[in-house]
């Protein structure tokens, strides 16, 4: 190893500053986006279920109308719990025939 000074204008010193910032960028991305569960469940708001499930807000009402999905209305606040949805999906999937 070079009996160098590091300073911050060393490309190595650079390098690994930027890796820092990459790494703490997805340490709160990840804080960002995980929620706290309740009980051992998690629960998402409309807004994250029709992301999650690739739907307009509109057809996961229609969803909630027509008695498809499960939700819980805690007042004018709508919350679905994950597991509920994961069960949905799970009985609905069809295997492909080969």
């Amino acid at each position: 190893m070079d009996n160098d000074i590091l300073t911050k204008r060393n490309e190595r010193v650079k390098k690994f500053f930027a890796l820092l910032d990459k790494m703490l960028d997805r340490i709160e991305v990840v804080l960002t986006s995980e929620k706290p569960s309740l009980f051992g469940e998690r629960f998402l708001t409309d807004t994250e279920m029709a992301k999650k499930l690739k739907i307009s807000r509109r057809t996961l009402q229609l969803y909630r109308t027509e008695g498809k999905i499960p939700y819980f209305q805690f007042g004018g606040k709508t919350l679905y719990r994950e597991s509920d949805i994961q069960k949905i999906l799970d009985r609905n999937y069809i295997q492909e025939l080969k």
